[in-house]
């Protein structure tokens, strides 16, 4: 039965891929690299069919037939089919979301020219069949796309996203057509032009059309969001809990951070005094004090991407020294974000498909915008100071992403990794952010400890903000007290926070979900090894099974504790 499961999920991912060849391209199936995704209702009425056919085809399939490890890949296989169906049907962001379509655009190019998996002239060449369709996509978009539904924010992010198109025609093809033959080269300026048309189509019917009349709610709804919460959390927390966990956190977090910034500012004003019992003004005060010793150290604004290289080289050093988890050989790039990818976060890792393991893994970062003004430049830089860079890189890199995403691509079963649990992923992220300096990341300091802090406090205002700007009615006003005032964000950093609440829903609580789960696995396990724990042996072990829901990797861990 193991064998028939196998062979049902070879098919699974090798037909999904002609219903999106750009995921597939991206997910190393290079078969319809010259295809571009058909967006018309057809095609989502075909996924639709898809989707309960596989349900149909699982169904027949018994569970109890089945190896463990074959049992959780049948369990997330039929929940990402179901999502995916409710998503199709009930959800239905293919109807409202003008960005999903912008950076289905930018990826049909960058997917396919951002890696070696492939000869150049045959990737240049499979670009060309992709840009030869973009009006036909254009036009579908128009067709399906509904702009009453569309909320304003995301067609006002969505038209300033768009232009990023157009620059990674410029910078990733048209420089590279010399390779070509003179036929192809005169194939491919055709289609560059016709593309670079069909985009502007797109731009002025989104300014034109979409954004005056676009009137939708950018609060999804209890309804929804309960729902769609449920998908993305595979049902470990319900919504209140969540709030229940967060606020409680949140509060000790902040008597941490207190206890750590009390001893520095002894340390910094030796004759100061301190109340024994401070009320939560002086000891914000306090805390917002020695924050204010790591500001200083502010980085270039010209220099972020430079010193993010630096610190990359930095950490791996410091895992493989104090042999933290086993560092694989894969390559990873720090690039300047794509521009049509700008508008909901700072920073990602962009790590190749589970077909592409071994390729490049890319860990992109937004400069601030051309357009900010000083005070806005310089909040972010308060923000994104010397030790929170770092903290970027052990979240986006090292141990983080990178490092967890390797691990899952070497996981025999390719299924698997290509239905990732994001809980996992960024419940490690934010969990390799603590056991750094837990394990004495730049010799105990504790501005970086206190930094690290802050960022858990993000990840619990996260989970708060996500769940009470969509199922309640938070206001802008209190969305910015609570990330400014409760978690010691910057405006900068708070506002962009506030734009992509509004802009994705669910993902925001995953953070603190994701380390909640990490942290008590990790607590779970130590207790029951004891001394015969060892942390290195922990982490890769934890790491062995690609990333899967959290509950599934604590059953397979638990079964190997002695």
């Amino acid at each position: 039965m193991d064998a028939a499961f196998e062979q049902l999920g070879s098919r699974y991912i090798d037909e999904s891929a002609a219903l999106s060849p750009v995921s597939a391209t991206w997910l190393g199936n290079h078969r319809f690299d010259d295809r571009l995704d058909d967006v018309g209702r057809e095609t989502l009425e075909r996924q639709a069919a898809f989707c309960r056919t596989y349900l149909g085809r699982i169904a027949h399939v018994p569970k109890s037939r089945l190896s463990r490890a074959h049992q959780i890949d049948r369990a997330m296989l039929e929940h990402t089919l179901q999502a995916e169906l409710w998503h199709l049907e009930e959800f239905q962001e293919w109807a409202w979301n003008p960005m999903l379509y912008v950076r289905l655009a930018g990826n049909a190019i960058y997917h396919l020219m951002a890696r070696d998996f492939a000869p150049l002239r045959k990737r240049l060449n499979s670009a060309r069949h992709r840009l030869e369709q973009f009006p036909r996509l254009v036009q579908q978009i128009r067709e399906v796309l509904d702009p009453r539904r569309v909320p304003e924010v995301h067609a006002e992010t969505a038209i300033r996203q768009t232009p990023g198109i157009i620059g990674i025609l410029e910078n990733m093809v048209e420089p590279h057509a010399d390779v070509l033959s003179t036929r192809d080269q005169v194939l491919l300026a055709r289609a560059l032009e016709r593309a670079q048309a069909a985009v502007g189509v797109l731009r002025r019917w989104l300014e034109n059309e979409v954004l005056p009349r676009a009137a939708g709610n950018f609060r999804v709804g209890c309804r929804l969001y309960d729902r769609k919460l449920a998908f993305v959390l595979q049902g470990t927390l319900a919504r209140k809990e969540i709030r229940e966990l967060a606020e409680r956190e949140l509060r000790r977090v902040r008597q941490e951070m207190y206890e750590i910034a009390a001893r520095v500012y002894k340390g910094e004003h030796l004759r100061a005094g301190l109340p024994r019992r401070p009320s939560e003004t002086r000891k914000r005060a306090i805390i917002l004090a020695c924050l204010e010793m790591a500001y200083r150290q502010a980085p270039d604004r010209r220099r972020i991407v430079a010193i993010a290289k630096q610190s990359l080289v930095r950490l791996t050093a410091f895992v493989r020294d104090a042999d933290l988890v086993t560092v694989p050989p894969d390559p990873v790039e720090v690039i300047v974000m794509p521009e049509f990818r700008r508008g909901t976060t700072l920073a990602y890792c962009d790590s190749p498909g589970p077909l592409d393991a071994g390729q490049r893994t890319f860990y992109a970062i937004a400069p601030p915008p051309r357009d900010w003004t000083e005070p806005q430049v310089r909040s972010f830089l308060r923000e994104y100071n010397l030790r929170s860079l770092h903290n970027l890189t052990v979240h986006e890199a090292m141990p983080g992403h990178f490092l967890q995403l390797a691990h899952a691509n070497r996981y025999p079963s390719k299924l698997r990794a290509i239905l990732a649990s994001g809980v996992f992923i960024e419940g490690w992220a934010v969990y390799a952010e603590r056991m750094m300096v837990d394990n004495g990341l730049f010799g105990g300091d504790p501005l970086m400890r206190l930094i690290v802090l802050k960022w858990y406090l993000r990840g619990i205002a996260n989970a708060i903000i996500d769940q009470a700007v969509h199922a309640e009615e938070m206001t802008e006003d209190a969305a910015m007290r609570l990330m400014m005032d409760g978690t010691f964000q910057e405006q900068r950093e708070a506002a962009g926070k506030w734009v992509r609440a509004q802009l994705t829903s669910a993902q925001l609580s995953t953070y603190f979900v994701g380390y909640l789960e990490h942290a008590g696995l990790r607590r779970e396990v130590e207790t029951a090894r004891g001394t015969g724990f060892d942390l290195k042996k922990y982490h890769d072990g934890v790491l062995s099974f690609g990333s899967p829901p959290m509950q599934y990797v604590r059953t397979l861990m638990l079964a190997h504790v002695p």
